[in-house]
């Protein structure tokens, strides 16, 4: 009997679908809970996935609607470019559509002079933005990707980089970049047509950007993103040859059995003066049991602004994410009645 059931089960045609990366991860990008993934914490070569670093680090500390005229540091540039020369002036904002959309390692080292100052300069800015982000398993050498002569490259991890992601998608200037098909750009000298390489773009509905990236060694690598019903999801992979059909199976996997809640209301009564700025969104599967704890310290002293303890999420056990607790002493003008606010401003005149 046990035989037949066993050979019953193997002639079953069953739908699993396999990641072909060497590594990756499925982040819920609003809470950054990690809802699955393989060798999250191994360093590889990342290749021009960096480039996401590599914009959010100009965005911050360039100026957008900046001329930038090409210099020779392009010159060391290979590999995937938007081919500029050099005496030609972009706005760097056009730039970064050249680096996000056509991998353009030209633009990312014009970038790099821009924004940096030179190349070294920038990648210790991009290195700098990369620890306060809490990347602690990555390391830059270059604006680009692509692998040094001194055998030198940039390196990351599958949990770096969306972490990188998750961080870069709250800025507006990076979603609009990002998530553009394709795009008409005039320099100096001539006029560009880019379209975006990151092809889920085109083929998924719910991508709203990501960046892709290939190197001989690092071979091909690619983070998404993706939204549906309210859910933001980031996709990361490595070492993966099936990388776009693999993101999309993971965002409609997820988007089919998962729903987003909202565990903390930024309304809820936490007591007198005590507030919380912002809900806590998080994305559960049905039978998931979620809780929230509120640990607050002594607010007898405590100054106005300062935070005086946290609402922890709970799930399945464990700690995943928090919202602090702030102490917001209403002034005594906020809390008269519109009769006296009336009474006073007869007063003054």
């Amino acid at each position: 009997m046990k035989k037949l059931l066993l050979l019953f089960l193997l002639l079953i045609p069953w739908k699993i679908k396999a990641i072909s990366a060497s590594s990756y991860i499925v982040m819920d990008m609003d809470s950054g809970r990690v809802l699955e993934g393989s060798n999250i914490n191994k360093e590889s070569l990342i290749a021009s996935t960096t480039k996401i670093l590599t914009a959010i680090t100009a965005i911050e500390y360039g100026k957008l609607d900046s001329t930038v005229r090409i210099n020779q540091d392009i010159m060391s540039a290979y590999g995937s470019g938007i081919y500029v020369q050099i005496g030609e002036e972009l706005k760097l904002d056009d730039l970064l559509y050249g680096l996000m959309l056509r991998s353009g390692n030209d633009a990312a080292l014009a970038i790099a002079s821009a924004v940096g100052g030179s190349k070294d300069n920038f990648v210790y800015l991009m290195n700098e933005k990369a620890k306060s982000i809490g990347m602690n398993d990555s390391n830059f050498v270059n604006p680009s990707g692509l692998e040094e002569n001194d055998g030198k490259a940039n390196m990351s991890t599958v949990y770096d980089m969306a972490k990188l992601t998750r961080y870069a998608m709250q800025n507006e200037d990076y979603r609009r970049i990002t998530g553009t098909k394709e795009i008409t750009i005039k320099s100096s000298m001539k006029t560009y047509k880019w379209i975006n390489k990151n092809k889920l773009l085109r083929i998924y509905s719910y991508c709203t950007g990501g960046k892709t990236g290939f190197t001989k060694k690092a071979r091909r690598t690619l983070v998404t993103t993706a939204s549906k019903n309210g859910m933001n999801l980031i996709v990361v992979t490595f070492n993966d040859g099936n990388d776009f059909n693999d993101h999309k199976n993971l965002y409609e996997k997820y988007f089919n059995n998962y729903k987003k809640v909202k565990v903390i209301d930024k309304n809820s009564d936490y007591g007198e003066n005590i507030k919380i700025k912002n809900d806590f969104y998080l994305v559960v599967r049905e039978g998931e049991k979620y809780e929230t704890n509120v640990v607050k310290d002594n607010v007898k002293d405590a100054e106005n602004g300062s935070i005086v303890g946290k609402v922890e999420v709970i799930l399945n056990g464990e700690i995943i994410g928090y919202r602090n607790l702030y102490y917001e002493k209403k002034s005594v003008t906020e809390n008269k009645s519109f009769i006296s606010k009336l009474l006073d401003f007869i007063d003054i005149w």
